[in-house]
């Protein structure tokens, strides 16, 4: 039950509860599912639409059932013979009020014991922020939003505490400054309240726990009372800041917390805590202490001891001070409780994953003793297969034709490097050039290294960083984080000042070249360690805002490349190399997750299928681009420049053509352009994407200041596109394009659903994606699944897909997909430890099969599938490949290879001659085929 033979993704949320949840676990039984792999669970801020965000790791989130509903969700799910993996999140936490660790923070500061669970540096370089966190949360400069009022002293009757209130902020205020606020009244109902607050205080005037404790009891007693509720109001008065005295006193009481209130815009700069990513409501959690890491954990060892989940998919580890290290410890946790589980679950190993994003030529460290990934680098692996390599050039031209753009991605993603290490990660990147100045400092040979110089030369190391992040520790780094260093090394030295070259060497020595246990000083060994850790933090976040958050959206050659996992100046791998990846797969991590679709993908994997068609067509699609683009000019928009120079038009050339994509990509299977309802459901969320696309580029417009002109000539742009009527001769063209490449679409999403189930690994299956997936980047990807239709569909025994009649639906691929894991369920051993063989091709088409062959003993399963099939399909209406075209292409067998096979989907015999198949035969109902021995 612990090692999944397939899971299902869901996406729990307010709206699809535990209860929910369970009423679609039969239809998941039904498709050959055995493991349910469920988004995080802990209680996250409330109306959390993914989890992410937990606020309290030790209570499951009341919006999704509690624990009451989690255990009647469990009890359905072992009633279906199921398991259960849990996505967790130990990187990080959601601050607010609704965070009790996080607002004890706040109101005790550094006496708090949690203030050291988060990632705060308590004495940044900034003086106002010495022994205090910044609260960047404030809609305007502080000033400004205090004249206003925005900002109310308030009373918790309840709890007996005082706090400032900003809209839905609840900011604490610290017990020391209680006597204080209670003076200002003037009243004698609040004496012994004041006195409570005002005893035992410490040199530095602090008050202790017990003392506060007793004072809140106090003011909750006053509070019940007409004179003590009425001398409280007279306070909270005294401190409104709609007066000057007012004002004057709120500020003052708020110059004494243990935070400081600022605009928002002052989290880039300044902020002294570490975030995730760029998020300022995600407070980094430092998980690598002991007592953080059992607090954090203890109910997630709770659920597995009693034998309710089964494994642990880690969000963000790359986010970890010590990724390896964390691993090891979960590892070795979950192993010490697994003899305490129920007797009736067999006491197999937990199964762990980690979300990972590894870049090209990067493996997974296998001394972290975990299962895997959680499947981006299967999915940019098979995604980079659907592309034929021919594409390329034409397509690289038009969009320099069409854009003036000549750079390539890398270059792009190192320009949205600079702009980010500029602007949104500014903070982050002070942070770690100062630890770096600090090691400078302990050495004579280096303490003449300014912190300006340090500075520039750093950025430039960052800008050329290869990978998400190296992974060295107090022995340093290893050969493969060598290797990455490298590699940025060689690309830094190009852009760094000549003179300041030498330095660069010297930041990599400080980086993991030497080892911080090798300093006999230990003040030395803790800066040298903290260097190490704040660069090996910074790089994930700076990587991922890059390349996903901020290039994807501008290099646009062809969308169907710019998904997470992958690197769009890779345009495609050939059949051998991804041979290859899963040998290695299945030598090194057999069980790890295989996705084609996750909850934060850019674009579903069936727009992504139907818009690889395009690499095998690009010289029809450039025709077609340009004619739209003549023939939509006149709907473009003079829009004011960002200069305030000459206008321009917009959308610009490079929008226009990802719209153009995304149009083509997505447009449902089906849509009739006089459906009016519906055309305008479609415009609707491609507008939403469109808008997340612009901001996300941070060229024309951004999150922090939308350009709304921009934006809205480029909405009025998209709507008039699909404006459906007789002065529109776009939509009809571009539905007829649809029509023209759907088809082979389908057929490239059929052979992808089949080699994510079918290579080494274990497959996932997307909620919602067993029909076709033509979502768009969240939140769109994340919308109610019609779980009725996808029930209707599956009721029954399993049938034979004897034709592809009625493609349309999506019910096509849910067969294969039930075929497929139910072949799993019959073959487990086969799938989960057999070896991979690739098949040879020979003929007129070898080019365009995909064949290989999974063995254990005397079991073996053939998977063939069509590959690049459009030029093959001509003008099919349908997904699949004209007998003809085959000519004489056949598929080699082993020598020792059977003579009679059924194919699983179609239920047909088929017969070897002389150790050859003629896929004529093979595919001539489908474009894949599951061969079993007869």
């Amino acid at each position: 039950m612990s090692i999944p033979r397939a899971t299902a993704r869901l996406q729990l949320h307010k709206d699809f509860t535990f209860d929910q949840a369970a009423e679609v676990l039969p239809y998941y039984a039904s498709l050959g599912i055995s493991h349910i792999y469920a988004s995080p669970i802990l209680t996250a801020r409330s109306g959390s639409t993914h989890g992410y965000d937990i606020v309290d790791p030790t209570r499951i989130n009341p919006e999704l059932g509690g624990e009451e509903g989690f255990r009647r969700f469990v009890a359905r799910i072992r009633a279906a013979g199921m398991g259960l993996i849990l996505d967790i999140v130990p990187n990080h936490m959601g601050v607010g009020p609704e965070n009790p660790w996080w607002q004890h923070v706040l109101e005790w500061g550094q006496g708090s014991p949690y203030a050291r669970w988060f990632d705060i540096d308590w004495h940044p370089a900034d003086e106002t922020l010495q022994g205090k966190v910044m609260a960047p949360f404030l809609g305007q400069p502080y000033g400004d939003v205090l004249a206003a009022g925005d900002i109310k002293l308030q009373f918790d009757a309840t709890r007996g505490k005082f706090f400032a209130a900003y809209y839905s902020h609840r900011f604490p205020i610290g017990p020391a400054g209680y006597a204080g606020v209670l003076r200002s009244a003037g009243s004698d109902s609040l004496v012994s309240a004041i006195a409570a607050f005002e005893e035992g205080r410490d040199e530095n005037g602090g008050i202790s726990q017990q003392n506060a404790d007793m004072g809140f009891g106090q003011l909750r007693e006053a509070g019940r009372t007409p004179e003590g509720a009425a001398a409280i109001e007279a306070a909270i008065a005294a401190h409104d800041a709609t007066t000057p005295q007012g004002l004057n006193a709120l500020h003052a009481l708020l110059e004494q917390q243990h935070y400081r209130l600022a605009w928002w815009r002052c989290a880039a700069d300044g902020i002294n805590w570490r975030r995730f990513f760029e998020v300022t409501d995600l407070a980094g959690v430092r998980v690598e202490q002991d007592d953080v890491f059992e607090a954090t954990h203890a109910l997630i060892f709770r659920l597995y001891t009693e034998g309710l989940i089964d494994g642990v998919r880690i969000d963000h580890v790359d986010g970890l001070a010590d990724p390896g290290a964390y691993c090891r410890k979960l590892r070795r946790r979950l192993q010490a409780l697994t003899s305490q589980r129920p007797p009736e679950l067999p006491p197999a190993p937990a199964y762990i994953i980690v979300e990972k994003i590894l870049a090209n030529n990067e493996h997974l460290r296998e001394n972290w003793e975990i299962d895997g990934t959680s499947g981006y680098d299967f999915m940019d692996r098979v995604g980079a297969l659907l592309h034929d390599p021919t594409g390329a050039a034409p397509l690289s031209a038009l969009w320099t034709e069409l854009t003036g753009q000549d750079k390539d991605f890398h270059a792009e993603v190192r320009e949205a490097r600079r702009q980010l290490l500029a602007n949104n990660l500014a903070g982050e990147f002070e942070a770690a050039s100062r630890a770096l100045h600090a090691v400078a400092r302990t050495d004579l040979r280096t303490r003449d290294f300014s912190l300006g110089a340090i500075r520039r030369v750093f950025h430039e190391l960052l800008v050329h960083f290869p990978v998400y992040r190296t992974y060295a520790d107090s022995n340093g780094r290893d050969d493969l984080d060598q290797e990455v260093i490298d590699r940025a090394l060689e690309q830094a030295r190009h852009s760094v000042d000549r003179t300041e070259g030498p330095l660069l060497d010297v930041i990599a020595r400080w980086l993991g070249g030497d080892a911080p246990r090798d300093s006999a000083n230990p003040r030395v060994r803790s800066l040298h360690q903290r260097a190490i850790t704040r660069f090996q933090q910074l790089t994930p976040p700076l990587a991922a805002k890059s390349v996903e958050d901020t290039a994807f959206y501008r290099y646009g050659r062809l969308l169907s490349r710019n998904e997470v996992g992958s690197d769009p100046e890779q345009f495609s791998v050939d059949l051998n190399e991804f041979h290859e990846g899963n040998k290695i797969r299945a030598t090194r991590f057999p069980s790890s997750m295989l996705a084609t679709a996750t909850h934060d993908h850019k674009r579903g994997e069936d727009v992504r299928a139907r818009l690889s068609v395009l690499s095998e067509l690009p010289d029809e699609w450039t025709k077609r681009v340009r004619e739209w683009m003549h023939m939509n000019a006149p709907l473009r928009s003079s829009v004011t420049s960002d200069s305030g120079a000459d206008p321009s038009t917009a959308p610009h050339p490079a929008d226009e053509l990802m719209l153009y994509q995304m149009l083509a990509g997505a447009w449902p299977i089906g849509l009739d352009p006089n459906d009016s309802d519906g055309v305008t459901q479609f415009a609707e969320r491609i507008e939403r994407w469109q808008t997340k696309a612009l901001r996300e580029a941070k060229q024309v417009s951004d999150w922090v200041l939308p350009n709304e002109e921009y934006e809205a000539a480029c909405k009025r742009f998209l709507y008039a596109v699909l404006q459906a009527g007789p002065g529109n001769s776009f939509l009809p063209q571009l539905v007829a394009w649809v029509n023209r490449i759907t088809p082979a679409g389908v057929a490239k999403s059929l052979a992808q659903s089949v080699l994510r189930m079918t290579s080494p690994g274990m497959p996932d299956l997307y909620q919602g994606t067993d029909f076709w997936d033509f979502s768009l980047v969240d939140p769109d990807n994340r919308r109610p699944v019609d779980y009725a239709a996808r029930t209707q569909t599956l009721s029954g025994a399993e049938k034979n897909i004897t034709d592809t009649a009625g493609w349309q639906s999506g019910a096509i691929k849910q067969a294969v997909i039930r075929h497929t894991l139910q072949l799993r369920a019959r073959e487990q051993d086969l799938f989960a430890r057999g070896t991979y063989l690739a098949l040879r091709i020979e003929g007129a088409a070898a080019r365009h099969v995909i064949g290989f062959a999974r063995q254990m003993q005397e079991r073996t399963a053939i998977v063939i599938a069509a590959h690049l099939p459009t030029t093959l399909m001509g003008d099919s209406a349908g997904p699949v490949i004209p007998v003809d075209a085959w000519q004489d292409t056949v598929l080699l067998f082993p020598a020792a290879a059977s003579s009679m096979w059924m194919d699983i989907y179609t239920g047909r015999t088929i017969r070897i001659e002389s150790g050859k198949l003629t896929l004529s035969e093979v595919l001539a109902n489908l474009p894949v085929a599951m061969l079993v021995p007869a």
